[in-house]
């Protein structure tokens, strides 16, 4: 494992400070929410995406994944009874995927829970057939790309679309494929009402990054979740993913 702090905890930074305290104080990854760099990734120029992974590979530091990633532009929505905007949303998704790879970064992390809320007027159903259609494009892009289309389980308190690691897993196997992944998330895990390691254990192979993060939404250690077991989960399970500090 190799452990990442996201960079929108040090928000008002420079990237070049923010990866040399990351490299400092033990951090072996940088985990990049867009949002924090432009209202669009289509506003991010090759030219500065070469110049953030040169910069984080001069200072020491990989890029573990992007997140937040639906925070900007505004009219995004996953599974929007609206065509147009499911299409705009599936575009900019593709979009992430190749943002993502440029800057060195190895997986897109979907949580986004406010863009995927299934309305009332919508059956679970269509939600569910929509939202697969919108990260059809995205999915064979990061096969292309070589990175991971992460989706991320949310308790129901943040969505009612996909709220337990079990239907994160469901919903990526219906597109088949290697770069469709789940993300694992001890804030969300929590709401399972489950222990945190066995929800590990059933989701191995299917996680490819992972947020440590106490419901408080504070870091390990700064709640009342005892990190110890679900460590040694992760030992366990053969996890050799990023582990992320995220809020």
């Amino acid at each position: 494992m190799k452990f990442s702090i996201c960079n929108e905890i040090f928000r008002d930074w420079d990237l070049k400070r923010i990866f040399q305290t990351a490299r400092r104080i033990g951090y072996d990854a940088v985990e990049i929410a867009p949002f924090t760099l432009a209202d669009s990734v289509v506003e991010i120029s090759e030219r500065e995406r070469a110049r953030i992974k040169s910069l984080a590979a001069a200072e020491g530091v990989e890029l573990s994944a992007i997140h937040w990633v639906l925070v900007k532009p505004d009219g995004l929505y996953i599974n929007h009874p609206d065509e147009a905007v499911r299409q705009k949303t599936s575009d900019y998704f593709v979009e992430l995927v190749d943002f993502c790879a440029d800057i060195g970064a190895r997986s897109v992390v979907v949580g986004s829970p406010k863009q995927r809320c299934v309305k009332e007027e919508v059956t679970f159903e269509n939600a569910r057939a929509w939202a697969l259609e919108t990260f059809r494009a995205a999915v064979k892009r990061s096969e292309e790309r070589k990175v991971s289309l992460c989706m991320e389980p949310l308790g129901a308190a943040e969505t009612n679309f996909i709220n337990t690691a079990q239907e994160a897993i469901a919903f990526t196997q219906e597109l088949a494929s290697p770069a469709f992944k789940i993300i694992l998330d001890v804030k969300a895990m929590s709401s399972e009402g489950r222990p945190l390691p066995e929800i590990i254990y059933e989701s191995r192979g299917h996680f490819t990054h992972f947020h440590a993060n106490d419901p408080n939404l504070k870091g390990p250690g700064f709640g009342d979740t005892d990190f110890v077991p679900i460590l040694r989960a992760l030992k366990e399970v053969g996890y050799d993913g990023y582990v992320s500090g995220s809020v």
